[in-house]
């Protein structure tokens, strides 16, 4: 009988079908489920929908069928949208596993490149934790590297905020690798993750910045920065809007400023000239200590332009290294 139902394909009503309590993708694009509607309203549904079949005796005695989704809620959602009474079905065996059925919907959705990265995460960490499933295993399932499978589970360290963020297309999951290398300093990387969606950084750009981040750790546990200074660096970079880096010598040092274009240096100008015209009124004394430009030696001002704005932030690495980055990358190699 089970190969009867994998090998035929039966119209059941929509009705009577019921969703897959372990469908891993949680968000379905309206606009899209629309379209896909208007084409099943043309064309029909072209590829069947996969299910279980169950009968159920009722309390008269009666016996009822009942239908499990295990693939294509896309086409079962759209095909109510469209007002379809049947849909085809494959009905495999109904003594499929839960297991079973999570991963037939898992590897569907991979196949059509339904899940956006935290579904992914998500549904390969249900495979782990809830039915024993190894990396390699779940690798082999879905025709990719244990270490694609490691890394798109470590997704789920990230905060809610920047997982919704990935979730909803506001920043790419290439964006993801600079932010974990942050993992253990959630403010940096909380300022990276605003950064990135605010200046539109690409990939190359957040890496860049969350590298030179990590160098600054390095270096501020080598030489014993004062609390004064790390404090007049964190009260900086909070007056100004922007990331703020003081550097430390023997003689003098070297205070860095990024901004993102002329605009974005235009205001950080005015906010330091306003300040000093604030001072000034306030206590002539002070503005008479006030440096009028870092000439003859002293402290140092460099101003370091961020890459301009683009819409929207975009992935820039080539298709050889992203699937190379994908197989290789951890970030706890950058946990400094």
């Amino acid at each position: 009988m089970a190969q009867f139902y994998n090998n035929a394909i039966f119209w059941v009503e929509v009705d009577k079908i019921k969703p897959n309590p372990f469908q891993p993708r949680k968000e379905f694009d309206e606009s899209k489920l629309n379209d896909l509607a208007k084409s099943i309203r043309q064309y029909g549904v072209i590829q069947p929908l996969t299910v279980t079949r169950k009968e159920v005796e009722k309390q008269d005695g009666g016996i009822v069928t009942e239908y499990e989704l295990v693939a294509g809620e896309r086409r079962l959602r759209a095909a109510k949208i469209a007002g379809l009474p049947t849909v085809p079905t494959l009905i495999r065996d109904a003594d499929d596993d839960d297991k079973t059925k999570l991963e037939i919907a898992i590897i569907e959705n991979l196949q059509r490149e339904d899940l956006n990265a935290i579904d992914r995460a998500k549904a390969f960490a249900k495979l782990v934790d809830d039915f024993g499933f190894k990396h390699t295993q779940i690798a082999e399932k879905v025709g990719k590297s244990r270490e694609y499978v490691s890394n798109t589970i470590r997704l789920l360290v990230l905060p809610e905020e920047i997982q919704m963020g990935l979730a909803e297309g506001k920043i790419s999951e290439g964006h993801t690798r600079p932010l974990l290398m942050l993992v253990d300093r959630p403010e940096e990387q909380n300022t990276l993750y605003r950064e990135i969606m605010l200046k539109r950084l690409t990939v190359r750009d957040s890496e860049a910045i969350a590298r030179r981040i990590a160098t600054d750790r390095v270096r501020k546990k080598e030489y014993i920065y004062s609390p004064d200074v790390l404090a007049m660096e964190k009260e900086l970079t909070e007056a100004l809007g922007t990331r703020v880096a003081i550097e430390t010598k023997e003689n003098g040092g070297k205070l860095s400023i990024d901004f993102s274009n002329e605009d974005d240096l235009r205001a950080i100008f005015n906010t330091i000239a306003k300040h000093r015209e604030e001072q000034a009124s306030a206590s002539p004394e002070i503005a008479s200590q006030l440096p009028s430009t870092p000439e003859g030696g002293g402290v140092g001002v460099s101003v370091q332009q961020s890459p301009a704005p683009q819409e929207p932030p975009i992935d820039d690495r080539s298709a050889q290294e992203k699937e190379v980055d994908e197989n290789i990358f951890d970030p706890s190699s950058f946990s400094l």
